[in-house]
């Protein structure tokens, strides 16, 4: 793969969960190229509204080529091992982008979700946005560490 972008709706504003996600940017350094890049978080007051708004600006910022992961609750569920797995695969097989999306608080448009090749899960339970950036970056982190056999992750 060329990189891994991370679209996020709205800043995170938590000191601590900034604190964790630089933690881990610093660290996946060493494997990968990663951006993350905010989105505005829409004004709007209808939740339909403020969704397609939110997705039509990230919408734009996609290519064809590029590989589409929304994190979503009623996605695919995968364990960290299984992750790392697609992960290798698509730093293997992959030259285009590898684009994870995380929605604001109502998640994503229809049209978005049927542009997404995968719609990731990593729970059935409901976290805020803002907890899942530091979980997609840890995982992301944990799985380079499982790819080159590194000591991060126990099994």
């Amino acid at each position: 793969m060329s990189k891994i972008v991370i679209y996020e709706v709205g800043k995170t504003d938590d000191k601590y969960l900034v604190e964790g996600i630089d933690k881990y940017l610093k660290r996946l350094k060493h494997y990968v190229k990663l951006e993350i890049q905010t989105i505005k978080e829409s004004r709007q007051k209808l939740a339909t509204l403020k969704t397609q708004e939110e997705s039509s600006q990230i919408f734009s910022k996609i290519s064809n080529n590029d590989y589409v992961i929304l994190l979503d609750e009623h996605g695919k569920e995968l364990s960290s091992v299984e992750f790392a797995a697609f992960i290798e695969d698509m730093n293997l097989n992959n030259p285009n982008n590898l684009l994870f999306i995380i929605g604001g608080a109502y998640g994503h448009s229809d049209h978005l979700r049927q542009r997404a090749n995968m719609i990731l899960s990593f729970s059935k339970m409901t976290f805020s946005h803002q907890m899942i950036r530091l979980f997609l970056v840890e995982q992301i982190y944990r799985a380079f560490t499982i790819i080159k056999n590194e000591k991060y992750h126990n099994e």
